[in-house]
Parts: C-alpha cells; sequence; structure tokens
C-alpha cells in the first residue's frame, strides 16, 4: 500500500513535461549526428521507449519486454557489476547513458535499471571521462524528482531509489569539484539550475522521510557550493541578479574561500583522511594522528555540515579497518551529539535558526554505523559498532528504555546505545535530532536484517536485530517510527509505483545495493592521493587511450587542448599539501592481492618467530630431561654395582695399582 507524503503545490518554476521530451529528442540526435553510420550508437531508441510504455498489443508487449531484457544483460555486462567497474568489456559512460534511458521504461525494466545504476554509481572508479555521462545521470534523476516525483500525492519506492542515485551522483560530483575538473562543465551546471531551484523550494515535502529528505538536502547543499565556486565567479555566469539570489543561501558557505588559493578544507575532514591512510597501510603513527582528530572535534559542531559529512564518511572507512578509528568515530559523534542538545536546552528560540543542519550529521552517522555493521573487516568490529565496547551483558528487553522508568544516559554511541537514548527521549515535541536519529536507526535495522539474510556467519546478528525491531514495533507508538519502517520494507519489497503501469511486482533480489558498499573506500582512498601525494617524482598524467575508428563514438568529447584548472587546497599547519592530479584508481584485485599477500606473509612472519621460540624453549627442556634421566640411570647402575660386586668403581674404571698386583699374585698357581 502506498505511503501517503505532504501534498505540494507546484509553485516553483519547474521545467513541464515538454521540456524532457525536447532533452531526449536533442540527445537522441545529436548521438546521431557524430555517428557516420546509420546505425544508431544506442540500442534503445525514443521510440522504443514511447512503444514500450503505450503500447496494448500483449504479443508486441511480450516481443519489446524480452529486446528490453536482452539490453539489460547488455548494460550489466558492460557495467561490470561482477568485476567491480574493471575490463576491457566495460564502458561506463556508454552504459550509464543507455541504463538512464531503460529506466523510463514503465515496470519490471525500470527496476532493475535503477538498481543497476544504483550498483554502478557506487563501486565505479573516478575518471575525468565519465564526467559528461555523469552530468546527464544527474540531469535525468534531478527532472525525474522535480518534474514526477514531487508532485505526486504519495511516496514510492521510485523516488527512494532515485534520491539515492542522485546523492552518488553528486557525492561524485563533489569529488571531481575538488580536485577542479568541473571548470570546462559549466554549460552542464547552467543546465542544472532549474532543478535546484525546485529542490531548494520544494525538498520540504520528504520533511516526515529523512532518508529521502537528507539526501535532497545534500544534493542542494553541493550545488550551493559547486555552483558559487564555478558559475558565480566566472564571466558565464556573474550577473547581479544572479548574486543577490545567494543572499539567502545558508550562512554556511561563509566558510568558503573562493578565490585563486582554492577550497580551504577544515582540519577535521584533513585529520579523518590521514587516520583512513595510516589505518590502510598500518602505521604506527594511527594513534597520533586520532588524537589530533580529536583535538578538532569542535568543526563538527559549524554549519559547515557537507565537509562534516564527507568527515565522518571517510572515517567510517577506517573504522571498518580498525578499532581504535571506530571508538574515535564513536566518542566524536557522542560529544557532537551532547554538545547540539545541550545548546539547544540553553538557546531553544536559536534551535531551528542555527541547528537546523545538525540531524543532518545525525542520519548520515546512522547509516555509517549499518556500514560498519555490514562490512566492517572483522566480527569483532561489526559486533562493536551493534552492542558498543560494554562488556556487561544485559537482556532484551532492557535494549529500550520503555520498561524503565528513568532516562538513560547517553554513554556510547553505538546502535542499542542511541536506540536507548533516543527512544527514551521521543516525544511529539521532541528535538528534531532525538526523532530523525531514531527513525534513521530504525530504518537501517529493517535494511540490515534483510541483507544479512541467508548469511549463516551473521546469524546471531540477524537474530538480534529482528528481536529489537520486534519490540519496537510493539511498544513505540511514535507515527514517525512506524514510517520508518513501513518506508524501508516497501523499499526492500518494491512495491508497484505510479511511473509503473504493470501489476508486476520485482523480485527482491537487491543484494548489496541495500547500502553502499564501496564508494567511501573510493572517496577515501582519492582524497588520500589528493591529499598526501606521493614523495616520489611528480607523475605525468596518464595518457587518453587511443580510440579506434571502428569504435562507437559515445561522447561528444572536444579534443582541443584546453588547460586543467587544479584547485590549492589551502589547510593551516600543513605545508605539504599541494595541487595534484586525480588518476585513475589502481586495479582492485591486483591491489587486494598484494594486501592479502602482505597481510599473508605478516602473519606466517609472526607465526614462525612463536614457533622457534616454542621450539627453542622444548628443546631446552628435552635437553634438561634428558641429563637428569642420564643422571638417575648411572646412579641406579651404580647402586647394583655396589650391591653385587662390593665394588665402588665406575663401569670400565681401573682399580688402584696395589688391588691389581694382589689380584694377579692370587690368580697366578704355585709351583
Amino acid at each position: 500500500m502506498p505511503i501517503k507524503k505532504s501534498p505540494v503545490i507546484n509553485t516553483f518554476g519547474a521545467t513541464s513535461s515538454s521540456y524532457n521530451e525536447r532533452f531526449l529528442t536533442f540527445h537522441f540526435e545529436s548521438l546521431r549526428k557524430r555517428s557516420d553510420k546509420s546505425k544508431s550508437p544506442f540500442s534503445i531508441t525514443k521510440e522504443f521507449i514511447l512503444r514500450f510504455n503505450q503500447t496494448k498489443n500483449p504479443k508486441e508487449k511480450e516481443e519489446l519486454l524480452d529486446l528490453a531484457r536482452k539490453n539489460i544483460l547488455k548494460c550489466k555486462r558492460k557495467l561490470g557489476l561482477k568485476t567491480l567497474g574493471t575490463g576491457k568489456h566495460v564502458h561506463l559512460p556508454t552504459a550509464w547513458t543507455e541504463v538512464t534511458y531503460l529506466a523510463q521504461c514503465k515496470g519490471d525494466i525500470q527496476d532493475q535499471a535503477l538498481n543497476m545504476l544504483y550498483a554502478s554509481m557506487d563501486h565505479a572508479s573516478f575518471d575525468y571521462d565519465h564526467l559528461p555521462a555523469l552530468f546527464f545521470v544527474a540531469e535525468s534523476v534531478l527532472y525525474r524528482l522535480c518534474c514526477d516525483a514531487l508532485l505526486k500525492t504519495y511516496l514510492y519506492t521510485v523516488e527512494i531509489k532515485l534520491s539515492k542515485i542522485g546523492y552518488l551522483v553528486f557525492l561524485r560530483l563533489f569529488i571531481y569539484f575538488l580536485h577542479g575538473h568541473l571548470e570546462s562543465f559549466k554549460q552542464h551546471l547552467l543546465r542544472l539550475h532549474p532543478y535546484f531551484y525546485a529542490l531548494s523550494f520544494a525538498g520540504e515535502s520528504y520533511y516526515k522521510y529523512p532518508n529521502i529528505f537528507s539526501n535532497v538536502q545534500f544534493i542542494v547543499k553541493t550545488m550551493e557550493i559547486i555552483c558559487k565556486r564555478e558559475l558565480l565567479s566566472g564571466s558565464i555566469f556573474c550577473p547581479v541578479e544572479n548574486k543577490t539570489r545567494y543572499k539567502n543561501i545558508d550562512s554556511d558557505m561563509e566558510h568558503l574561500q573562493f578565490n585563486q588559493e582554492g577550497y580551504e578544507i577544515n582540519h577535521l575532514l584533513w585529520h579523518c583522511v590521514a587516520a583512513w591512510t595510516c589505518a590502510q597501510k598500518n602505521s604506527p603513527q594511527l594513534n597520533k594522528v586520532l588524537e589530533h582528530l580529536i583535538f578538532h572535534k569542535t568543526q563538527l559542531q559549524k554549519k559547515h555540515w557537507l565537509d562534516s559529512a564527507l568527515a565522518l564518511l571517510v572515517l567510517g572507512e577506517a573504522a571498518k579497518l580498525n578499532m581504535a578509528c571506530l571508538k574515535t568515530l564513536m566518542d566524536l559523534m557522542r560529544d557532537f551529539l551532547l554538545s547540539i542538545i545541550s545548546v539547544q536546552k540553553q538557546e531553544e528560540s536559536c534551535k531551528v535558526d542555527d541547528f537546523s543542519w545538525a540531524w543532518n550529521i545525525i542520519y548520515i552517522y546512522t547509516t555509517i554505523l549499518a556500514e560498519i555493521c555490514m562490512y566492517a573487516a572483522t566480527s569483532n568490529l561489526r559486533k562493536t559498532a551493534f552492542v558498543g565496547f560494554c562488556e556487561c551483558k544485559s537482556s532484551q528487553k532492557d535494549i529500550l528504555p520503555m520498561d524503565k522508568p528513568e532516562q538513560p544516559e547517553l554513554r556510547e554511541t553505538n546502535i542499542l546505545g542511541l536506540l536507548d537514548y533516543c527512544s527514551s527521549k521521543m516525544s511529539d515535541n521532541c528535538d528534531r535530532v532525538i526523532w530523525i536519529g531514531y527513525y534513521g536507526l530504525v530504518y537501517n535495522l529493517v535494511k540490515m536484517s534483510w541483507g544479512l539474510r541467508g548469511d549463516e556467519e551473521q546469524d546471531g546478528l540477524r537474530n538480534l536485530i529482528w528481536q529489537t525491531l520486534q519490540k519496537i514495533k510493539d511498544h513505540e507508538k511514535d507515527g514517525r517510527i512506524h514510517n520508518a519502517v513501513k518506508v524501508a520494507e516497501a523499499e526492500l519489497n518494491d512495491p508497484m509505483d505510479p511511473f509503473t503501469s504493470y501489476s508486476t511486482k520485482v523480485s527482491s533480489n537487491v543484494g548489496d545495493e541495500i547500502f553502499s558498499k564501496y564508494m567511501g573506500w573510493r572517496i577515501a582512498n582519492t582524497l588520500s592521493k589528493l591529499f598526501f601525494p606521493s614523495t616520489d617524482a611528480r607523475i605525468p598524467p596518464l595518457k587518453k587511450p587511443l580510440i579506434k575508428r571502428d569504435q562507437i563514438k559515445y561522447l561528444n568529447k572536444k579534443q582541443d587542448s584546453m588547460k586543467k584548472r587544479v584547485l590549492h587546497f589551502t589547510v593551516r599547519e600543513h605545508p605539504s599539501v599541494s595541487e595534484f592530479l586525480m588518476f585513475p584508481y589502481p586495479d582492485f584485485f591486483t591491489k587486494g592481492d598484494e594486501e592479502l599477500a602482505r597481510i599473508i606473509d605478516h602473519h606466517w612472519q609472526k607465526e614462525l618467530k612463536i614457533r622457534q621460540k616454542k621450539d627453542a624453549i622444548c628443546e631446552t627442556e628435552e635437553r634438561k630431561e634428558k641429563e637428569l634421566e642420564e643422571k638417575n640411570h648411572f646412579r641406579e647402575i651404580m647402586k647394583k654395582r655396589e650391591e653385587k660386586l662390593h665394588k665402588q668403581t665406575k663401569p670400565y674404571e681401573l682399580p688402584p695399582r696395589t688391588e691389581v698386583i694382589s689380584l694377579e699374585k692370587k690368580m697366578t698357581p704355585q709351583n
């Protein structure tokens, strides 16, 4: 059953539906002009999409559905879903464009295409050549959100998927922005402006659903930062009219120093990237880096929440590898949550104006915790993220404070600790941070329970999650929390949506698309190379591979020489940070094999030393035991010799000379 959301009045200047048709027509025509052959470079055409959605002939419908399924299989191969976007058969820009077209087909094809696009955006590497296709996906997703989804009365699963894809797309664009690669894409940014303003005014319709509202706010905030740098600073978009539009933008834009020196990165993000680098390399300097990171924890309380979200994302990746990083992450969020709530109690009048951004950090943190529970390197890390560092054993009925007369203290910010704390403070007029944090925990618990199905090694964790969810369903009366369960179940079960005219139900083999599994690692690795360039000689930029004449040209690339601007990162007390070009991500399997070989060799050397010590100790003990046995055996021989022969000499020992002479006399016969 669909979930009703707040109605939206179309008061903003969103583009009409006819714009989408003109946009697709223009894109297809440009593709045909760039191809010398009569055959279209893509097998999915506008005519195919219209026939697929409008036909009522059962036979023709079956033929078109079969053709669409074949295209889905081709796109899976081009996306490299089983090889993490690597291989000779992979061509991501072409595949992204084709999948975006397929997502306009109704029914099962649409859902499969969106799932494939989300999975590819999660694990794909960062490459400058991906930018044109990435902007096309961004425009398509924003159009669907602004001109279709926002105008519907009810909330449907397609909106959740589109918001998740949009989050990953704009997260990638922000990383490209940090590398200075968006300077030559001002026209693409201008095309996104109508959707940017539409989301700014109409995003509040998702207020009751923080899982979507958080993604929308991230998209809006990213566009604010990128457009202020790339558009307002250039001659292409600098009229006074547009400058006045930015006067009312959140005051957190004031910390951005948009000048020739570049985008200023705060210390918290810098230290989080340093912590991930040390955890990845098992560096002994990790503890010192974490100490400095905690020193800059107050930066998390400022309104630079986009940098803070990125910092938490990177630190969460480090927490998947190292227990000290996980503890630092929890301590950081505990101090943040307590400080925000205490200040809000003192200044209730400033709650909405000054702390409306805080709920974004809390919700993103709950998602990071869920990802650690799902994908951490060891079971101990996964367990700690869920139950915390406390070794005390408490019954399941004590997980939630509904059975407790007193309100619990926030000791740890693990999943159970946050559930205990947030549920105790829930009320109709509770703070936004509390109920959204509670919503995010319950929403992610449902997804975790679904993602762990079939994993026998995680049965204990899945049973604990199931018991927690059952207790919440039985005792929690707040409708917002029940909405979290309904929305998560609807997303996983994938019911019919308004963009689907067929009554079919998609199979729930979502797999790894439930959470973002690789995106955080990709970002952490890319930022690590950017912030900490190699001390070796400067590596020249990689040359673009030569394109064969018979190869399909899928994008309108400008081959004329143009200078790529690289932003300088201004980080105080860290003069080593300088400009650095972004290079393609190293081969995943090669890096994995090298890391595995290094780990195996390390543990083997360690075990070898332990074995050598044990062998040395055993040899010493055996030698002592052997000497003791020889002494005891010799004593027994001497004792028996003395009893039988009445001699105290040792065996094979000659007696004194006088005894020998007397013995010879006795043995000599007398004549």
